[in-house]
């Protein structure tokens, strides 16, 4: 007994060196990654792909062992996120309730919205209920962590319990902390979606991808989360890899803008295609805000130091949705229009074209009539940039 006790301090069943070690950490944390933005993320709360049985299965099991965290409640409160963004009701939005709350208590966050039985009977459809999920995974979700600790002692031991601990907060830290947190509030991005989500970084490996948050809540039923040539999405990989096993059947990913050479006036094909790339061309029309105003600030220096110094500065708001616009920025708005026609024209010219897929009442033929008089005064308005967007708008293909 003495020599079995002896053996397992040593080094448990398998005796690693300290980078060994750190390397088995690293790779079971990777596990828990791929599980939750392939499994709990894509697959569960926004249905852009489906995963075989096994594959599935697999995988609510190592959440559960690692995790503790139960498919539906995962589910429903990430929908929620979505539906409410960056409101009161959000669950753990910096934007509200401030960055060092979600990314120092974004865990406790997480929890206490899973106690919300509304939250997970509006938005927990869809979820596994079978015999297992409702007999172990969701009835006891902490016995999967005790049981990862005993696992880990045996396999490699007493410092088996740093490797669990790893485990333990791997997922409150980088998810709950770091996406939920960072992932709303610095970064780039390069979809102008109502929110504030941005990319954190163009590689998504540490995360799985999950750093591609603007791209993400942008295109939330989007099986990839990579939008642009230089994007790595390595959750993408696996599901790709996952797809030629034929474990894996991808439903939807984000729409890319296919060109041709323009028509003469957008026809039923250009509407369809321009609600699908909506992101495309508001993209498109930040960067020509953005581009105004500089050129504008130019313009206005020599004698308009006042106004030019406005513009200028609007230019770190101006192009941003307007839903986002502050009181301030609201207010400036009109100063910003007076000292400049051109920037009054763009922003005038792109509210009405938004408002193109927000006028839920409207027929198709009043909203293909409505697109055809907004690119007829967009191409007479003078402004290079409007007739450029209208020349976009024409050789957008569905």
């Amino acid at each position: 007994m003495y020599a079995v006790v002896y053996q397992w301090a040593q080094g448990g069943l398998f005796p690693l060196n300290g980078w060994q070690l750190v390397l088995v950490a690293l790779a079971l944390t990777h596990v828990t990654i791929v599980a939750v933005t392939v499994f709990l993320h894509r697959c569960q709360a926004h249905r852009s792909l489906d995963l075989h049985p096994a594959v599935s299965h697999f995988f609510r099991l190592w959440l559960w062992l690692t995790t503790g965290m139960v498919t539906r409640e995962w589910a429903a409160v990430h929908r929620k996120h979505h539906a409410r963004c960056e409101t009161a009701e959000d669950p753990h939005s910096p934007q509200t309730r401030g960055l060092a709350e979600v990314l120092l208590r974004g865990a406790e966050l997480y929890g206490v919205e899973t106690r919300n039985r509304e939250t997970i009977e509006k938005f927990g459809h869809g979820c596994p209920d079978d015999w297992i999920e409702r007999r172990l995974y969701s009835a006891h979700p902490v016995l999967g962590v005790v049981l990862m600790a005993v696992i880990d002692l045996v396999l490699f031991g007493p410092v088996g319990i740093s490797i669990w601990a790893v485990q333990m907060m791997w997922i409150p830290v980088h998810a709950a902390g770091v996406i939920n947190g960072i992932g709303h509030y610095w970064g780039y991005r390069n979809f102008d979606c109502a929110d504030a989500s941005r990319n954190i970084v163009p590689w998504g490996i540490w995360i799985g991808g999950e750093e591609l948050h603007n791209n993400h809540h942008s295109f939330p039923t989007s099986a990839k989360l990579s939008a642009k040539w230089y994007e790595f999405d390595l959750g993408w990989f696996y599901i790709r890899l996952l797809a030629v096993l034929r474990l894996a059947r991808v439903k939807k990913v984000m729409p890319k803008p296919r060109l041709v050479a323009p028509k003469a006036y957008p026809d039923g094909e250009s509407l369809a295609a321009l609600l699908t790339y909506r992101h495309d061309i508001m993209s498109a029309f930040a960067a020509q805000l953005t581009r105004a105003c500089r050129e504008e600030a130019r313009r206005l220096r020599d004698g308009r130091r006042e106004e030019s110094r406005l513009v200028a500065s609007a230019r770190r708001w101006v192009a941003s949705d307007a839903s986002r616009w502050n009181e301030s920025q609201r207010a400036r708005l009109i100063e910003v229009c007076a000292a400049s026609e051109r920037l009054r024209t763009l922003l005038e010219m792109r509210g009405e074209l938004s408002a193109l897929w927000v006028r839920s009442t409207a027929s198709r033929e009043q909203l293909l009539a409505q697109l055809q008089a907004w690119c007829h005064r967009a191409e007479s308005s003078g402004v290079r940039a409007l007739a450029d967007l209208s020349l976009r708008v024409r050789c957008y293909a569905a």
